[in-house]
């Protein structure tokens, strides 16, 4: 018996050395049998696209801890509740739950699906149809506005967990050097007109910790505090070694941020509902007025409070889902994390409301007179109450290092979507994360500067009125009518029975294709209609302050058109051609050659090479 072996020919696809065993069965009628096994060394793992495969979460619970974490924000504490007592206790749950069925939990779910198919960032998703790509940027931007000033706000919180550490809290009295003759305790409110006066904890905020009262307005800012200054950079290197080796090491820090919330407001609900007058606040916090939803406002404002409570527009949704595994559950992870965000606002309502009824009933004064939203809740009003309890310094500890938290993991979310949303569409970042983050948090830092100079205040509130309002609504209503109705809810649905094994149900789609777009629009529409003025207290800020504003808000929603018309110049051929490259998904444009274009068809006649004729074919039977 003899053998000859062949040498293996070189495979033009070959993706790296392989080891080539041969087994000799046995020779029979001068006919040689042998097998041949191919065995590939290990290689990294590489996605569908054949690039290398995208970094994951290292488990299932980093990502639904760091959506959690994003999504649960300082809003759940200082405005929903409020917003729950102003506008019919308990019967304001019926159009915030309306809302979050129709429109809340349907987007949340879409960002999630669309981040982990493309496992991408908010402009990389685009690929599914090139002409959106803009909306991409503007959400990128939003996050980027919206880290100007919301880190500022932990930096408060942590200048007041500094202050936290003394025997006595220095927000009890009005013998302070940074009180007015105008300060008294609440005791003599009642004898002096409330425009004349203010509590300790007002003046320790405003005068104290900001510094208004060197500022005349937002055109006389002056130096930063270095206080806060040192605050903010503290809070800066925090995020940065946070994000700076990407989810392997934000995943981690969310089992601190994300938990420690719940911790908290379970702690100080069980100390709040002891104080006498507690049960009577949780009973106007939860108390029923039917009437109230005739009220149009009740309506506008739950649905608004639904649009921001989730986060959705942000881009940080899709920038989590991009890093899952492309098999993960994203639907049940949509259900899960959108109720715990809303249930978590409506248990917070009992912590505030518990205490805020201990105010009223400590000072002998109406619910409404303590009863506020805002910064001035979590900074004035809950302060206040702590520094009455025995213990007061510890509890103040608590509840500053709760806001903390709360503050840490969304901030962490709105840098990790401009982050991702950027690197993943310059691929040369990718090897260069921890400069990159860098370069990002330092030059947050630096515009951040401006909030937290004595007249910061006004900078700060210019930001918040401006730099995700109506934007942001704008931005996720371009992206649901760029996924219902030019990528197709069919397409859509069909990748995600790629990823989870079934298509989403007929709920789900109309309120992709219909309900939910239009709910946008006329959130859109109403956004602009009731549009006020930004003020802080009786200043109303100078014309000149609110162009900026609009000008900042513009800059991020322009970034939709100016990005179209940029690729409808760029690509090649006629109008038309040109057209249906910019909404057929990049991988099929091969197709748009051959006039086989899944949603559009070109059609070139042969008598005239240079007409082109676009025929819409599949807008309907999305359902």
């Amino acid at each position: 018996m003899s053998s000859v072996i062949v040498p293996e020919k070189p495979s033009s696809n070959t993706m790296g050395p392989k080891e080539v065993e041969l087994i000799l069965v046995k020779e029979q009628n001068g006919v040689q049998f042998t097998s041949t096994t191919l065995v590939t060394p290990a290689a990294p793992q590489t996605s569908r696209s054949g690039e290398e495969e995208r970094e994951t979460w290292g488990k299932k619970i980093d990502f639904l801890l760091s959506v959690i974490g994003f999504a649960v924000d300082l809003a759940n504490v200082w405005r929903f509740p409020y917003l729950c007592y102003k506008n019919g206790g308990g019967a304001f749950l019926v159009p915030y739950l309306f809302f979050m069925l129709i429109a809340g939990m349907p987007l949340f779910y879409m960002e999630l699906a669309l981040g982990q198919y493309n496992r991408e960032g908010a402009a990389g998703v685009w690929k599914i149809c090139p002409i959106f790509k803009g909306v991409g940027f503007t959400v990128i931007l939003i996050s980027l506005y919206v880290g100007f000033y919301y880190n500022v706000i932990i930096s408060w919180a942590l200048f007041y967990l500094f202050s936290s550490f003394t025997w006595e809290l220095p927000w009890v009295h009005c013998n302070n050097t940074w009180n007015s003759p105008n300060c008294s305790d609440w005791a003599d409110n009642n004898t002096v007109s409330d425009i004349y006066t203010a509590t300790p904890a007002q003046e320790y905020f405003e005068r104290g910790v900001l510094h208004i009262q060197d500022s005349n307005g937002i055109d006389d800012l002056g130096r930063p505090r270095w206080q806060l200054t040192a605050c903010l950079a503290v809070v800066i290197v925090l995020l940065y070694f946070c994000l700076w080796k990407g989810v392997k090491t934000s995943g981690k820090v969310v089992w601190i941020t994300a938990t420690m919330p719940y911790l908290v407001l379970t702690v100080l609900l069980l100390r709040g509902v002891t104080l006498p007058g507690a049960i009577d606040g949780i009973k106007a916090y939860l108390s029923v007025d039917f009437l109230r939803l005739c009220d149009a406002k009740v309506w506008i404002e739950a649905a608004t409070q639904i649009c921001f409570s989730l986060g959705v527009g942000f881009g940080v949704l899709i920038a989590f889902s991009s890093y899952n595994k492309f098999s993960n559950n994203c639907y049940r992870d949509a259900i899960i994390t959108s109720s715990i965000n809303s249930l978590t606002s409506f248990f917070s309502g009992f912590v505030v409301f518990s205490f805020l009824g201990y105010m009223s009933h400590k000072h002998n004064v109406a619910l409404d007179k303590v009863a506020r939203d805002g910064a001035g809740l979590v900074f004035v009003i809950y302060p206040e109450a702590i520094a009455t309890l025995p213990g007061s310094s510890v509890w103040a500890v608590i509840f500053f290092i709760m806001l903390l938290t709360l503050g840490i993991d969304s901030a962490m979310g709105g840098m990790e979507s401009v982050i991702t949303g950027l690197i993943d569409e310059f691929k040369f970042l990718h090897k260069h994360r921890e400069l990159f983050t860098l370069f990002i948090v330092v030059s947050t830092f630096l515009i951040s500067l401006f909030c937290v100079t004595s007249g910061g205040m006004y900078v700060f509130t210019l930001l918040d009125h401006f730099a995700a309002g109506t934007s942001i609504l704008f931005g996720v209503l371009i992206e649901a009518i760029g996924i219902a109705w030019f990528y197709g809810v069919d397409r859509f649905s069909d990748d995600i029975k790629e990823m989870i094994g079934h298509r989403p149900g007929r709920y789900w789609r109309l309120c992709w294709k219909f309900v939910s777009p239009c709910f946008l629009l006329f959130m859109v529409v109403v956004s602009f209609a009731t549009f006020n003025p930004p003020n802080y207290g009786s200043y109303m800020f100078p014309p000149w302050a609110n162009m900026l504003g609009w000008c900042l808000a513009m800059s991020s929603m322009t970034m939709v058109p100016l990005y179209a018309i940029y690729k409808l110049c760029t690509l090649p051929g006629k109008f038309c051609h040109r057209l249906a490259y910019a909404i057929t998904p990049e991988t099929e444009h091969h197709l748009v050659d051959n006039g086989e274009v899944r949603q559009f068809t070109v059609s070139v006649p042969l008598f005239l090479v240079s007409q082109y004729t676009l025929n819409i074919t599949s807008l309907q039977g999305i359902i």
